[in-house]
C-alpha cells in the first residue's frame, strides 16, 4: 500500500487508514450498518480520533438524518480541536435541522 495521498497530520496507522477507507466505501455503497460498526470499533480503540469522529458525524447526519447525534460528534471534535473549521461548519449546518436550533 502506497499510503495516503494527503498529509497524515493525525498520524493514523495503516490499519486506521484502511478502516476509514472501508467505512467510507461502505457509506458510498449504502451499507450504513457496516460503516457504523467499523467506526464504532475504531472509536473504542481511540475515542478522540478526530478523523473517525468527523466521519461518524457525517454518517449520522447525512446518511441517518440523526442531526442531534451528528452535532454531538462534531462537538467532540471541537472539544479536541476548537479551530476545526470543517467540524464547526458542518455542526452549524446540522443545527438548522435539529431540535437544538
Amino acid at each position: 500500500m502506497a499510503g495516503p495521498v494527503w498529509r497524515n497530520v493525525y498520524r493514523l496507522s495503516e490499519g486506521q487508514i484502511s478502516n476509514l477507507d472501508a467505512a467510507e466505501d461502505n457509506m458510498e455503497m449504502m451499507q450504513i450498518g457496516s460503516a457504523e460498526k467499523i467506526l464504532l470499533e475504531m472509536l473504542e480503540e481511540d475515542p478522540e480520533c478526530v478523523p473517525v469522529l468527523n466521519v461518524m458525524a457525517h454518517l449520522q447526519g447525512r446518511y441517518l438524518s440523526d442531526f442531534e447525534k451528528a452535532i454531538e460528534f462534531y462537538d467532540r471534535v471541537l472539544a479536541i480541536e476548537p479551530d476545526n473549521a470543517w467540524a464547526r461548519d458542518e455542526r452549524r449546518r446540522y443545527l438548522r435541522y435539529s431540535k437544538y436550533d
